[in-house]
């Protein structure tokens, strides 16, 4: 399977455990049935990739006010937003649970992709050695750390 299809696959499936996390923790966010969980994490992933960094930057002014703790509302109001087009399979009570599940979604998908190793990747490596080859034209660039993000 080629790794674009698998890493989307992986995202969707951490995305659907988080929701349904939110939905065991909570009591304002429900789902009917597997389908629906499935429908509110496939829209969500979506939202976020798409709609989040748009609302990111017509919000930047409130985020540096608020030293980033805008994105939270920026968060419940989109699965307010998944909630309300799904209805009635997938429910959120209102923007108090939609602010709490945001958060739960967050916190699960960020220690579980912790846990998958699928986050950002920070790669430190060793430059070109110190040594130059005799017959080598390249220049010693000092052979420090390259740190590839």
């Amino acid at each position: 399977m080629p790794e674009v299809i698998t890493r989307f696959l992986q995202r969707w499936a951490v995305t659907t455990v988080a929701v349904l996390v939110a939905d065991w923790l909570l009591d304002g966010i429900h789902h009917r049935t597997l389908g629906s969980l499935l429908a509110a994490s496939a829209l969500l992933g979506f939202l976020n990739a798409f709609v989040r960094p748009l609302l990111l930057m017509v919000s930047l002014p409130l985020l540096l006010w608020s030293l980033g703790l805008f994105v939270l509302v920026i968060n419940a109001l989109l699965l307010l937003l998944v909630g309300g087009v799904l209805q009635p399979g997938f429910t959120v009570d209102g923007f108090g649970s939609a602010f709490l599940g945001g958060m739960v979604v967050s916190l699960v998908s960020l220690i579980v992709n912790a846990f998958l190793g699928s986050g950002p990747a920070v790669k430190v490596s060793r430059g070109p050695s110190r040594r130059r080859n005799r017959g080598s034209t390249t220049p010693n660039d000092g052979g420090g750390p390259i740190i590839d993000v």
